[in-house]
């Protein structure tokens, strides 16, 4: 089971293609994973396991008689996120108020999956309604990081990054609306990539804050976010933010070559306040860029130091819009004991959603109420555009911008939440590119003198997906993927 699992995506597909495997004794090896493991790790909210099965079956067959040739995913066991829609299986986005909800339709991505032979293995844990950093909002409990039980995975994707770290699948989907796939894979020693707003479909994604969310993939090395980037990615005609262009070929970029890169490092970058262990990789990772032939260069990028403060704005307005169709009687949970159609509202909503999710609507509407839209929320959307346009001109002189991807490891389950000022700076890292709506990954750099994964974060510019490809896979030839020495084998 171990040697099965352990593999990489992209080397499990050609195994099954060359009659090495078997789709059904792949997905045998990785069920058997989550059973061992899932009682620690609690990565999985539901598990379908007959669907698998019937799945395996099925890709088998069209995989011998050629249909499958082409894809890169056949027979390849994923996770998916529990805020993306699929077709007759619970989708609970972690929440009390969808503990139930069957959707009748499957996501475009899903779709894609499926179409490319992808088997499904089941939904995983995340923060409720993706708030949150930890996993500890969801309402089935939290997600267990595999590097230390004792430490968080990350989040809102924690569940999508601790279910591949814990090799309880090859590759997941998780979905960033400031730092949700990058922050956790940092955490579990994952790749985790966001691509270009507008570049895989949000059909059936459940939103958090439309303007800033998108599907992405985590997975072990670049290779196979890659390859999942490829399937998933494309013009979709039922998301109107959609961006039709042509094929995207992202397997091509897979080059061990950065020596006419032009690399930029925002001095605030450098002035936040790392942890050692974290200044020290990152300062490392710079050098090795360096010694591969790249040219690092410090610069001024400080119109992203109010990014924080525009994307809680942002995102919170538009939470407590997308959020207001859960009542009682279009979806989500209701009440059992109410006397009119106000209490009925009140009461299902008090019940349905969290505390973190209450507290966003609760900012979120005042940010729109008469009076302070113009003071909140139009001012936001002004820094949003200064910091996009101050991305633009870095571009015009840098092909890929390094940052740390936090200020810290992953912190312990038990522990308070961070600080607020400490974890708002950690944020500027992050939520700055869901603004720009720029594509970013997190890739392993190192790991802590706790025994912990440090991510470094790559940032590209707008459909700059390849740069970025190429840039990480070239630094992962330097430091190749680590697997969690605590995994039950």
């Amino acid at each position: 089971m171990k040697e099965i699992t352990a593999m990489s995506a992209t080397a499990v597909a050609k195994k099954i293609k060359e009659k090495e495997l078997s789709v059904l004794e792949v997905v045998e090896a990785q069920l058997n994973a989550i059973k061992e493991r899932e009682p620690l790790y609690n990565s999985y909210i539901t598990i379908t396991e007959k669907e698998a099965r019937e799945q395996a079956l099925l890709i088998q067959k069209l995989i011998d008689d050629g249909s499958l040739k082409d894809s890169p995913l056949a027979g390849v066991p994923v996770a998916i996120k529990d805020n993306i829609c699929t077709k007759g299986i619970k989708t609970t986005c972690a929440s009390k108020m969808l503990a139930n909800f069957i959707p009748s339709y499957d996501a475009t991505v899903i779709q894609r999956l499926k179409n490319a032979g992808a088997i499904l293995l089941g939904k995983v844990n995340m923060d409720e309604f993706a708030m949150g950093g930890t996993t500890k909002t969801s309402y089935f409990g939290e997600a267990k990081n595999p590097w230390n039980p004792k430490h968080t995975p990350g989040g809102s994707s924690g569940g999508s990054s601790a279910a591949v770290a814990a090799e309880e699948a090859f590759i997941s989907l998780g979905s960033d609306t400031g730092g949700s796939i990058r922050q956790p894979a940092a955490y579990c020693g994952l790749v985790g990539f966001k691509p270009t707003y507008g570049t895989v479909s949000r059909y059936g994604l459940i939103p958090l804050a439309s303007s800033l969310d998108q599907i992405g993939p985590l997975s072990r090395n670049i290779s196979d976010c890659a390859s999942i980037l490829e399937v998933i990615s494309g013009y979709d005609p039922k998301d109107e933010t959609s961006i039709n262009q042509v094929r995207y070929t992202y397997r091509e970029a897979l080059v061990d070559d950065v020596s006419n890169m032009k690399i930029g490092v925002p001095k605030l970058y450098l002035e936040e306040d790392l942890d050692k262990d974290i200044r020290d990789c990152f300062m490392g990772a710079i050098k090795t860029f360096e010694d591969m032939g790249a040219k690092v260069e410090v610069f001024d990028l400080d119109e992203i130091s109010y990014s924080v403060q525009a994307y809680y704005v942002i995102s919170c307005a538009e939470a407590s819009s997308n959020l207001s169709r859960y009542d009682g009687i279009r979806y989500g949970h209701q009440a059992g004991d109410y006397d009119d159609l106000d209490e009925l509202y009140k009461i299902s909503r008090a019940e349905g959603f969290g505390y973190d999710v209450k507290l966003r609507i609760m900012l979120g509407t005042h940010m729109l109420s008469s009076g302070n839209y113009e003071k909140y929320y139009d001012k936001a959307r002004r820094i949003r555009s200064l910091i996009s346009r101050s991305y633009e001109d870095a571009f015009k002189k840098y092909d890929i911008i390094l940052s740390p991807e936090s200020l810290t490891t992953a912190p312990l389950l038990k522990s308070k939440n961070s600080p607020s000022t400490k974890k708002h700076r950690s944020e500027i890292l992050n939520c700055s590119v869901n603004l720009a709506g720029l594509p970013a990954v997190s890739i392993p750099c190192g790991i802590d003198k706790k025994g912990l994964p440090i991510g470094l974060q790559i940032i590209g510019s707008l459909f700059g997906e390849k740069s970025l490809i190429q840039a990480a896979y070239s630094f992962e030839q330097t430091k190749p993927y680590e697997r969690p020495g605590t995994l039950i084998d």
